[in-house]
């Protein structure tokens, strides 16, 4: 076993140095960073014996960019935002040979965006490029979407929407934002400085394909053949741009629980502070359902709450994401408003569109529905942080809306790109909900992964575009099923909640 381990060994390396001789001694990582060294700055490349995590030097060390504050850079945990568990992430089956470069993107003036490219040996001629989910940086996908795709041959490239996550504040930063209502923590978000609109968010996407085919026609000589988008949350609203404004870069897309922009309510800033306001109120009445805090809630657009022991759902919710995630929009696109002199849970986005500019900000990066390339969007019914009716069923009206005024006939006929919604019974925002938790944290097990739903729509939307096949209608997938070409529930899932 050893003197074949040993053989296998001097092999690669003579295929190396006979690769480098033909191309003037350079090795692959040389002609990569040649090809892509007008675009990036602080650029690495290794030749890595397995691009899945389940080599640790695939994904880096949380806060190891010397000189960037704490949580400013947090790969370790960015990846584990978005996927299950350990026990529940992606499947690894064999280790994926390759190139993997990552480095800053030089032509943004701010210094923050940054870039990632994995290119297995075993490439089978795609590219797939990824969305970031909230202020996560360009290895928020590596359990969820890069390890599937590089198992299966194709290029990896991943981007962090232009910023960096945040690092810790005081009260007295303008800009501050508390972790959760019952803390004394303030962090100071990266997207709410200045020149960092959301607006970028598109274009470091499309960045981050250019780069890559650039990369890949560096490696095995010609660029894709086709190039997919994928995304998570913020990530979801990338793809959804990306289809939308640069066809010429995408040939299709998945997005997974992503964020409706409109300047008409509702959107997230009418939407968070009702949660806010009549969450404390909720918890006074003992979390009953029946109580006017939780009508006020659900009439908001949100699912019920799941109460479990002495905490819930919506508890879940409300410490991690609803004042938080508010005063990040807030203070990028309303920054005059006072957050906790006013009251996060008081602000009225009716009253001050009217007095600001707030509508044209959110005009400005919104979501048109006009997709010009194949999409699926997979949300869950159960989603407490961008509710379903709001976001991926808003998402959806728009695209109809929008493919109707331009065609007025069949779906998917006349040229029309392809549009479906999947959605996961009990499936909700944060899929490490639903595991059995290490004490004190619960599990909800009356939810739904919607991970494996998501790579199912990715592989099915590739047979659609290369080979022409019909996607299944837009569905209810139900507890414990699949996506189906003759679907029980087609269209809308009836009940946000099934036991």
């Amino acid at each position: 076993m050893q003197r074949q381990l040993a053989i296998g060994a001097i092999g690669v390396c003579l295929a190396l140095a006979s690769a480098a001789s033909a191309n003037g001694g350079k090795t692959r990582c040389e002609r990569l960073l040649a090809r892509l060294g007008d675009r990036l700055a602080d650029a690495t490349c290794v030749e890595s014996p397995d691009l899945t995590t389940n080599n640790p030097n695939t994904t880096p060390q949380n806060n190891s960019i010397a000189g960037l504050p704490a949580f400013a850079f947090t790969p370790q945990t960015d990846r584990s935002v978005i996927s299950p568990d350990a026990t529940n992430k992606t499947p690894i089956t064999k280790a994926v040979p390759g190139v993997q470069l990552n480095g800053r993107i030089a032509s943004d003036p701010l210094g923050q965006a940054r870039f990632l490219l994995r290119l297995p040996d075993d490439w089978n001629g795609r590219l797939v490029v990824a969305g970031a989910s909230g202020t996560r940086s360009e290895f928020n996908g590596d359990f969820a979407w890069s390890d599937y795709v590089v198992q299966k041959g194709y290029a990896y490239a991943s981007q962090n929407k232009g910023l960096l996550n945040f690092f810790l504040t005081t009260t007295d930063d303008p800009l501050g934002c508390r972790l959760n209502p019952s803390t004394p923590v303030f962090v100071h978000f990266y997207d709410n400085d200045p020149g960092q609109q959301f607006t970028r968010w598109a274009l470091y996407m499309a960045e981050a394909s250019r780069l890559a085919r650039r990369g890949v026609q560096a490696q095995y000589g010609r660029e894709p053949h086709r190039t997919y988008a994928v995304g998570t949350s913020n990530g979801g609203y990338q793809v959804r741009r990306a289809v939308e404004s640069y066809p010429e870069l995408f040939d299709g897309g998945v997005d997974w629980e992503g964020t409706f922009v409109d300047p008409e309510a509702p959107n997230i800033l009418t939407d968070l502070p009702a949660a806010v306001l009549n969450f404390p109120d909720y918890v006074a009445s003992g979390r009953s359902p029946d109580s006017t805090a939780a009508k006020n809630i659900l009439a908001a657009g949100y699912p019920v709450d799941i109460v479990n022991g002495a905490t819930s759902l919506w508890t879940n919710y409300s410490n991690s994401f609803w004042e938080v995630t508010f005063c990040q929009w807030q203070k990028r696109l309303d920054p005059t408003y006072a957050t906790y002199a006013s009251g996060a849970g008081n602000y009225n986005y009716v009253a001050r569109r009217s007095e600001t500019d707030v509508a044209e900000q959110l005009a400005a990066f919104a979501t048109t529905g006009r997709i010009r390339r194949p999409l699926i969007t997979v949300a869950g019914t159960m989603d407490a942080l961008l509710p379903i009716d709001h976001h991926a069923r808003a998402y959806a009206r728009r695209v109809a809306e929008a493919q109707s005024r331009r065609r007025g006939g069949e779906e998917d006929c006349d040229g029309q790109p392809s549009y479906r919604l999947y959605e996961v019974q009990n499936g909700n925002h944060i899929e490490t909900y639903k595991p059995p938790g290490a004490p004190p944290t619960p599990a909800f097990t009356q939810l739904e992964f919607i991970q494996p739903h998501a790579q199912r729509a990715f592989d099915l939307l590739v047979q659609s575009v290369e080979h022409h096949s019909r996607l299944p209608p837009s569905q209810c997938i139900p507890r414990g099923g699949a996506i189906s070409d003759s679907p029980a529930q087609p269209g809308h899932c009836a009940n946000l909640f099934e036991p």
